[in-house]
């Protein structure tokens, strides 16, 4: 079908110099497809290709902005001429849904231009083609300077009547060709009322690269000539344009075109510039600076540098190899008027688009995150307009932007300087997705791991860029504990929040679990939000800071240890006396306290009362009560081994009173008292000990010292008999590690230390009793200062 009129806002024409322009509006071809064909008056519609293009002064292509751009030389082969200065020329817009360009509609539109200024020399650099127009008037030829004229002249007898010829001059040698042949090889040359113009395609075999400035140049050096009779016209048709000369930085582009090309200026010294325009688009800039534009000039170069994504060009998001970058392309023309003695005038006009390469420009995540308000807030860019966000996944779980708004994560745009913009992502510290840590003592690391899809230029090109935000806040209260006690018990009551999830409680090095709990007869009840700890005073892991007759001082201490780190944050204690008429202590070094309670009828005297060892007499006693302190090793204890456990075991009995007789029996009126106290100990027993200086005037408070883990052999040295004793450094208190024997070893005084001694004598009369322990600055056993671990046991 046909239509003569064209939707509004489908085309934009005008007229620029001498050029006829048209610009198609993309939005009303998104989806469709289209042709052009150029309306010859004479033979009708021909399809425009790009070998037309070239040859006859046609240019089919995008602007910056993807709209597609039309320009025609007024020059151009079907473009009706009216005497040099009223031109028109019609195409037809062919638009179709289909690629094969069936069903199409077709648009008429005519244009018209007017352009009678015309200079002697006019030479056009398009994109695909050179041209060159000259007044037929000009000077005669046989002019001294015009040597490329003057070579010509010997072929000029062989020009045939009324018939133009082209000699062409190149490094290979002379051509001289007829019109017709000329067009088949790509070139277009023609007369109208006062002018003769040529137009070349960009490196033809013809044509010829010289340098000028730096800049390399295209040159097709010509002469047309014209015999009617007695007339023998030759006409300079050279034409040179730059096909270079860009050059970029970070942030410029610069675009450079010699001021003086000796091809077109054979008299260099009369050569004079009279003006210089630079224009964006097509349109003439007539203060540059006020776009940031600059164009200098000087005796050897015109140069136009550009800000990249200065206004009136496009800057475009794109993607090469994985990395996000921008391109940055803008449509440029210069035009620069010379006189010199050979021609009059010459107008030299440049159309040139620039685009740079591939600027990569890594996003940025920007951590603007508020603690007080407990909310990431992560800014993601800078952006170009052509960008949208499509996907995000966090902590490796993908949400469409739906899915994540339903969730309850917050995104949206945000401008930028630059005309730039950035993605916005709230997320709450709470969020079942965000990563949380318990750091330090009291504080909470929370971890944002996002993972970014955008859609990248109208391709729609995935970019995917990942992201972790981190930030630590003091949320997180350490709990307090508190301690009382009844008659027979000590009580610990503390909060039940964050027990398992950040710490644990440590009973020494053992985890106070249920079990250990019920093993050592603690009672443990938990409510809503406490868990309370009942510990019989005689249980295990009861410290007993001072034993007296009928007087016990206990403690009770558990750690809070971090559960990750073991690192112990808090010491919970619990400390109360208690009045106790009978009890019995097994210290862990080795030292029994008995209380003994008098249960006898008749009443006996308790200061009378002895341990196996006679001399073993009670420290403290009353009328009812006997206080007792001796170590497992003395006052005729005895030892035996039980499965995984050690017996100590001695006897308090009475001393009876007997009246004196010649013979036996012996008569007594005291009554038997016989009370066997019992020690259990683990066979292997973990004891935690302070050292202390033996002489504190000469040692440091702090330091460092080394120390030497000793093989049996230097037990050896020290004792008569030679037992199978083994001293090891364990590296930490699982006593799973050990150092090696006679390793030096580095520790600070503040450091715990591990020290393991085993007996492995299995003999029922041997016993272990560590007796003197400490560290010394060096291997001498005498060395001082000495720090003491153990005394005396």
């Amino acid at each position: 079908s046909s239509s003569l009129y064209v939707l509004p806002g489908f085309v934009e024409s005008s007229c620029r110099s001498r050029i006829f322009w048209m610009k198609l509006n993309k939005l009303l071809l998104q989806g469709k497809f289209f042709q052009l064909e150029i309306n010859d008056p004479y033979a009708g519609p021909i399809l425009l290709d790009e070998k037309i293009a070239s040859r006859c002064g046609y240019v089919l292509k995008e602007d910056v902005w993807g709209n597609p751009v039309f320009r025609a030389s007024v020059l151009g082969c079907h473009v009706v001429n009216e005497a040099d200065e009223l031109f028109s020329l019609t195409v037809n817009i062919k638009v179709s849904s289909f690629a094969s360009m069936r069903a199409a509609v077709t648009y008429t539109y005519p244009m018209y231009c007017s352009y009678s200024s015309w200079a002697s020399r006019e030479i056009v650099c398009e994109e695909n083609y050179m041209e060159v127009s000259v007044k037929t008037d000009v000077p005669a030829v046989s002019n001294d300077y015009t040597v490329a004229w003057m070579s010509a002249l010997p072929e000029t007898q062989n020009v045939a009547y009324q018939l133009w010829q082209l000699m062409f001059v190149s490094p290979s040698g002379r051509k001289r060709i007829t019109v017709s042949d000329a067009t088949k090889l790509g070139y277009s040359f023609n007369n109208t009322l006062s002018r003769v113009y040529l137009r070349a395609p960009y490196h033809s075999n013809e044509s010829d690269i010289s340098v000028v400035n730096g800049v390399n140049m295209n040159m097709v050096t010509s002469t047309s000539m014209y015999r009617q009779r007695w007339l023998l016209l030759l006409i300079d048709t050279t034409v040179s344009c730059p096909v270079d000369g860009i050059s970029f930085t970070d942030t410029t582009l610069t675009w450079t075109v010699p001021s003086v090309i000796p091809t077109l200026v054979v008299q260099e010294s009369t050569f004079l510039s009279k003006n210089i325009l630079m224009g964006v688009d097509g349109r003439v800039i007539v203060s540059p600076e006020e776009k940031n534009y600059f164009l200098e000039y000087n005796e050897t170069h015109i140069r136009i540098t550009i800000p990249i994504g200065a206004e009136g060009g496009k800057l475009k998001s794109s993607i090469s190899g994985g990395v996000y970058g921008v391109i940055y392309s803008i449509d440029l023309f210069l035009e620069h008027i010379w006189t010199d003695a050979d021609w009059q005038t010459t107008k030299y006009s440049v159309i040139k688009s620039i685009t740079t390469p591939f600027m990569p420009q890594i996003p940025t995540v920007i951590n603007n995150t508020l603690p007080e308000e407990r909310l990431f807030n992560v800014a993601f860019g800078h952006f170009l307009p052509d960008v949208s966000l499509v996907a995000i996944a966090i902590g490796n779980v993908p949400f469409t932007l739906r899915e994540a708004q339903h969730h309850g994560f917050k995104i949206y745009e945000t401008p930028f300087s630059n005309r730039t913009k950035g993605f916005i992502l709230e997320v709450s510290f709470d969020d079942l997705y965000v990563l949380k840590e318990y750091v330090n003592r009291n504080e909470t690391k929370y971890t944002l791991l996002v993972n970014y899809t955008v859609s990248v230029g109208p391709e729609m090109t995935p970019y995917y860029h990942s992201a972790e935000v981190e930030c630590v806040i003091a949320d997180i209260e350490l709990p307090e504990a508190v301690g009382y006690c009844d008659e027979e018990n000590l009580y610990l009551a503390m909060p039940t929040f964050g027990l398992h999830q950040y710490w644990n409680l440590y009973l020494g090095n053992k985890l106070l679990n249920r079990h250990v709990a019920l093993t050592n007869g603690y009672l443990a009840a938990t409510n809503s939000t406490h868990l309370i700890l009942q510990i019989p005073l005689f249980a295990m892991g009861v410290i007993y800071e001072e034993v007296s007759f009928q007087k016990i001082k206990a403690r009770f201490d558990v750690a809070l240890r971090k559960v990750r780190t073991m690192e112990t944050l808090q010491m919970f204690s619990v400390s109360c006396n208690f009045n106790s008429s009978a009890f019995i202590i097994c210290h862990p070094d080795g030292t029994v306290m008995v209380s003994a309670q008098m249960k006898t009828v008749p009443a006996i005297d308790m200061s009378k009362t002895r341990l196996r060892d006679s001399s073993c007499k009670p420290r403290e006693y009353n009328k009812g009560h006997a206080f007792f302190k001796f170590h497992v090793a003395t006052c005729g204890t005895s030892v035996k081994f039980e499965g995984d456990h050690i017996i100590y075991e001695n006897e308090i009995s009475y001393e009876k009173e007997t009246l004196p007789r010649q013979s036996i029996p012996t008569i007594t009126r005291d009554p038997d008292y016989r009370l066997t106290v019992l020690c259990y100990y683990q066979a292997k027993e973990t004891l935690v000990l302070g050292a202390f200086p033996s002489d504190p005037s000469t040692s440091p408070l702090f330091g460092s010292g080394t120390m030497v883990s000793r093989s049996n052999t230097a037990v050896h040295r020290r004792t008569r008999q030679a037992l199978n004793v083994v001293s090891r450094v364990s590296k930490d208190e699982s006593f799973a590690e050990f150092y090696e024997p006679n390793v030096a070893i580095l520790k600070q005084l503040v450091e715990p230390l591990f020290l393991e001694v085993e007996l492995k004598d299995k003999s029922p009369d041997a016993e272990l009793y560590l007796e003197n322990c400490w560290v010394s600055g060096s291997l001498d056993f005498d060395s001082t200062p000495r720090w003491s671990i153990t005394v005396d046991g």
